[in-house]
């Protein structure tokens, strides 16, 4: 009865916090992970060349003996820049998901707190996931529709134009992954339950398929259900989510 006294006043005390001090906190976090995407950037930068070889994989197996072109001859130093800053947004996601928690975690429970180990590797994992998933699966199944209409013609894939689309795949697939870990800030908070993601389902399956077909840079359908599935089954898990610790804070609350 103590320990959840306490919560509470942990709780109300941190609610006390005037706006410009969330602003300032949230300043704060922001540079924290700027930064550490800037250090992880230094290293990708060291091994851009390999970044680049790894990311061209999917298209230029569909290339033959030809090379993706440039049209600049700035676009090479370019290219080597996104391919490596995507690549720090990935190997700095833990210490940027950690910044997340320590802005959100006063918000919570003493014992909700304890959460921030299993946060950082659950959020950590799905990004990294979301961005596996992209790369062999989502982005080959778009690229071979595409190429097939292509067949009666000379492939001249610039650079550019390549690296934009994937990386912007491969960059929001790792979003949409975490959808779980989402609907468990919310959950925890008090903004949602399970029984409301339930009820709202149908909802949620119409704007699944929305975000599906504006992020699917093909129109057809089998591609838009590539990206559209992998929601619907995030959410679903996200609702087990919701049930579970949505379940622990009433108790709390009680």
């Amino acid at each position: 009865m103590d320990k959840e006294k306490q919560d509470e006043k942990e709780l109300a005390s941190s609610g006390k916090m005037s706006f410009l001090d969330h602003l300032d906190e949230l300043r704060r976090r922001i540079i924290v992970s700027v930064a550490s995407v800037g250090i992880t950037f230094v290293i990708c930068w060291i091994f851009h060349e390999v970044i680049y070889d790894f990311l061209s994989i999917p298209i230029t197996q569909h290339l033959g003996d030809n090379k993706l072109t440039y049209l600049s001859p700035t676009e090479p130093f370019t290219i080597y820049m996104k391919s490596a800053f995507y690549a720090a947004i990935f190997l700095a996601s833990p210490a940027v998901l950690w910044q997340v928690w320590l802005f959100i975690s006063p918000g919570l429970y003493a014992k909700e707190k304890k959460y921030a180990i299993p946060f950082i590797l659950s959020s950590t994992v799905l990004f990294l996931l979301g961005g596996i998933f992209a790369y062999y699966v989502a982005l080959p199944m778009t690229l071979d529709f595409l190429t097939d209409f292509g067949g009666r013609f000379q492939p001249a894939v610039t650079a550019t134009k390549y690296f934009d689309f994937a990386l912007v795949v491969i960059l929001g697939s790792a979003i949409i992954f975490e959808i779980p870990v989402l609907i468990f800030f919310l959950s925890v908070l008090g903004i949602v339950n399970a029984k409301f993601l339930l009820k709202n389902l149908r909802y949620a399956v119409l704007i699944i398929f929305i975000v599906a077909a504006v992020i699917t840079p093909t129109p057809d359908i089998p591609t838009m259900m590539v990206f559209a599935m992998p929601m619907l089954l995030l959410y679903m898990v996200g609702i087990l989510v919701a049930w579970i610790f949505g379940k622990k804070r009433l108790k709390h609350e009680d």
